[in-house]
């Protein structure tokens, strides 16, 4: 199916037709990363096979335990919340993220989730801005795209001055009711004028060497919060081809190196599990949508994902399903079951040689390795 959409070509309002598809209308690299995979593979074959698993994870930080993690389980990286910028102050918090990447041989992916509005994690704080970022709704009720260019722009240099290497944002969900849970998040606007947000906002981003995140793939919705409880969309395929799909697709033109993928059970994808554990949700990202980059499981501690694992080891799921990167409350457990899953021959050393060649591809062409 070749999908016919409209995507702004100007800051004004004035629109373009773009054929967006899986089809080869669209030119995108086959492989995001492949001008570094050589270095990469120049890496890998040196690193021990605990090196190579702990790669793949994105732990929640905490301070108390970071450096021992750090020498004892490898991560790939650390997600940062707000707790870890309270009480600091820039020189602090740059000082401790230096000190955290001199423990390691192979330099981690330091994120955060600055989307501005209701999620700040570091301008929240008086430490490191006057004023915490403003949603991009309100960005763009006060001064269009230029405004959020332009703060964008401002963004990305406070988080790098921090040591900082990935913004788990912007948010690519369309949501146009207010009593969404999403839609405070959401550029609230419909699937065309998303798009021309998500194109303005990844560009930014990639034209500044800074690694922007779409999230919640494959589309969020008008579905609940999966922090508390499990969400079910009964919405078609089509639905999605039609809407949810097109900011994740602008995005992916204008190469976003990394996409979440959320919680929710998309029935007309997988009845049974969650996207984030869903090999079929992830071959359509990478099959149709042809997204070669890195995609990210949100937490896995969320409730959403406790109910559907049988019992088994959610990192090994997500993982098996198709995701680089595994963002985990729990390192210690999930760097474990995932090596003894290996070693058991449950999940295949190829998955885990794919996935770590795109992680260190990523981190060399975004000047992180």
């Amino acid at each position: 199916m070749i999908l016919l959409i409209l995507v702004g070509c100007d800051r004004k309002g004035e629109k373009e037709k773009i054929l967006i598809s899986d089809s080869k209308k669209v030119t995108i690299e086959k492989n995001l990363f492949e001008n570094y995979y050589h270095e990469a593979e120049k890496k890998i074959v040196n690193m021990t096979l605990e090196e190579k698993v702990g790669q793949l994870f994105l732990a929640r930080m905490n301070q108390d335990v970071v450096e021992s993690e750090i020498q004892t389980f490898h991560p790939g990286g650390y997600v940062l919340f707000a707790r870890d910028f309270e009480n600091e102050t820039k020189e602090s918090i740059t000082a401790k993220i230096k000190k955290y990447q001199q423990l390691t041989t192979t330099p981690m992916i330091m994120a955060v989730d600055e989307e501005g509005g209701t999620v700040t994690r570091v301008s929240r704080f008086p430490n490191f801005r006057s004023m915490r970022f403003q949603s991009n709704q309100e960005l763009y009720a006060q001064g269009g795209f230029d405004m959020i260019i332009a703060t964008e722009k401002e963004k990305v240099s406070l988080l790098r001055e921090l040591g900082l290497n990935l913004n788990l944002a912007p948010v690519a969900d369309i949501s146009i009711n207010p009593n969404d849970y999403m839609y405070s998040r959401s550029f609230g606007q419909d699937a065309i004028s998303t798009s021309n947000f998500i194109k303005y906002v990844v560009q930014t981003n990639y034209e500044n060497q800074f690694a922007s995140c779409l999230k919640h793939f494959p589309g969020y919705g008008s579905n609940i919060d999966t922090h508390t409880g499990i969400a079910i969309d009964e919405r078609s395929y089509e639905s999605f081809l039609e809407n949810d799909f097109l900011p994740f697709q602008a995005g992916i033109k204008e190469k976003v190196p990394t996409i979440l993928v959320s919680h929710n059970i998309v029935k007309s994808m997988d009845e049974s599990s969650p996207a984030s554990l869903s090999y079929k949700v992830h071959q359509i990202l990478r099959e149709q949508l042809k997204f070669s980059g890195l995609i990210i499981t949100d937490d896995l501690a969320m409730d959403a994902i406790s109910n559907y694992t049988n019992d088994e080891n959610s990192a090994v799921l997500a993982i098996k399903a198709g995701n680089d990167l595994v963002i985990t409350s729990n390192l210690q457990t999930d760097y474990e079951a995932v090596l003894k899953a290996l070693h058991d021959g449950k999940i295949s050393s190829s998955i885990i040689e794919n996935a770590l060649k795109r992680i260190i591809a990523f981190k060399y062409a975004y000047h992180i390795a």
